[in-house]
């Protein structure tokens, strides 16, 4: 039987497996509002014994200065796919309520919550959901095939041989026997092709990879949505370090619209290579369009500039949080972002406990932004108040 395999190196990689990372302390800030036990980290079944020190919003930076309301809007938007019973309680105050306005946003937000520092000083970056021309058959622009999920592929799930791993997965084949890691993206490009789905630009593809979903536009000015469908199971790697040390783009140049130019300008061999420095391939199904936000995650449409990616290990679905992101590193970026924003999605490259990707929105607008957010945060959850 095909799984047959995939059991037996199953159990030889639970044993090699190191323990897990624990969650990193939760750091305090000055003004405390009052003491709590603390929350549960995402799926924990106990809570943590230790006491977080919840604030008051007069220390968020920059917060008279909010849309309370549309921040309000995002939470309603989003809040459903909590687990958290005081979440999900608020979160039905917010759908039931009358809040309309600015003020009443605003005191809705302040009498339900309290911020909480997570973790020190970490980065924000940004994604959107892009908008290529594509054609249903080959040419010397449109060469790069946007492929479908293999039949070969298997994701195994951990979880359900040791409960320690649970939502632990590894992505592979079954080959000769054997279960072994997928291949990389230079050996999926160089493999035989079997029925694309459509055909790209090859540097738009990568960037199509990179965003995971997006919207195709063909000759007829057919819209198709591509979804992600699954990925090889490899580290997402930047490909901007790489080309700032080869002299490719300079030091406070490599934002998004830097390097697809620089991939654009050099299409074939030279960008084929760099592009390859990233082993992460991703896979795609097709759908129409119908013309709403790309669906994250969490499986519901991301508030464009209110959503974020985050770490699943370390955040979940539906919390909402206060971003402080300053010190942009690439040129034409933002000062600042200091938003609310819902936790509705996860990303390959967004790993650790004050690590944030804002999605933006859709078309060229949003990704000329996203390509240039680069930005230190400060993080902060909102906690919902307990019931009295």
């Amino acid at each position: 039987m095909r799984l047959g395999p995939v059991a037996v190196v199953a159990a030889l990689i639970l044993s090699a497996c190191a323990t897990p990372m624990p969650s990193s302390p939760v750091a305090s800030l000055p003004t405390p509002a009052r003491p709590v036990p603390a929350a549960p980290a995402p799926g924990s079944a106990t809570p943590a014994t230790t006491t977080t020190v919840l604030l008051d919003f007069s220390t968020l930076a920059g917060w008279p200065d909010e849309d309370h309301l549309a921040a309000l809007e995002a939470f309603r938007a989003g809040c459903g796919v909590s687990r958290d019973p005081d979440l999900t309680r608020v979160c039905q105050l917010a759908r039931t309520g009358t809040v309309r306005d600015e003020p009443a946003a605003r005191l809705f937000l302040e009498a339900n919550f309290r911020p909480q520092a997570v973790g020190d000083q970490g980065l924000l970056t940004a994604y959107f959901a892009p908008q290529y021309d594509a054609r249903m058959s080959r040419s010397a622009e449109f060469s790069a095939p946007v492929r479908g999920l293999p039949a070969d592929l298997v994701v195994l799930d951990l979880g359900a041989f040791e409960a320690s791993f649970a939502g632990k997965k590894v992505t592979g084949r079954v080959s000769g026997g054997k279960f072994e890691p997928y291949p990389d993206r230079t050996a999926i490009e160089t493999a035989p092709l079997d029925r694309p789905l459509a055909w790209m630009r090859p540097e738009e593809l990568f960037f199509l990879q990179i965003q995971g979903s997006g919207i195709l536009v063909l000759p007829d000015g057919r819209r198709v949505r591509a979804a992600f469908a699954g990925s090889n199971g490899k580290p997402f790697v930047g490909i901007a370090n790489a080309m700032r040390d080869r002299g490719l783009l300079s030091d406070n140049n490599t934002s998004g619209d830097a390097i697809r130019s620089w991939l654009a300008d050099n299409r074939g061999p030279a960008a084929d290579e760099v592009m390859r420095l990233n082993p992460r391939y991703v896979f795609f199904k097709l759908a129409e369009d119908d013309g709403k936000e790309a669906v994250g995650a969490a499986g519901i449409p991301l508030p464009a500039g209110r959503a974020i990616a985050v770490d699943p290990s370390r955040h979940a679905m539906g919390d909402l949080y206060w971003l402080d992101a300053s010190a942009p590193k690439l040129a034409g970026a933002f000062p600042a972002y200091r938003r609310l924003a819902v936790a509705l999605d996860v990303g390959g490259a967004i790993k650790g406990q004050v690590r944030a990707d804002l999605y933006t929105g859709s078309g060229a607008g949003a990704g000329a932004e996203a390509g240039r957010v680069r930005h230190d945060l400060r993080l902060y959850r909102l906690v919902p108040i307990p019931k009295s």
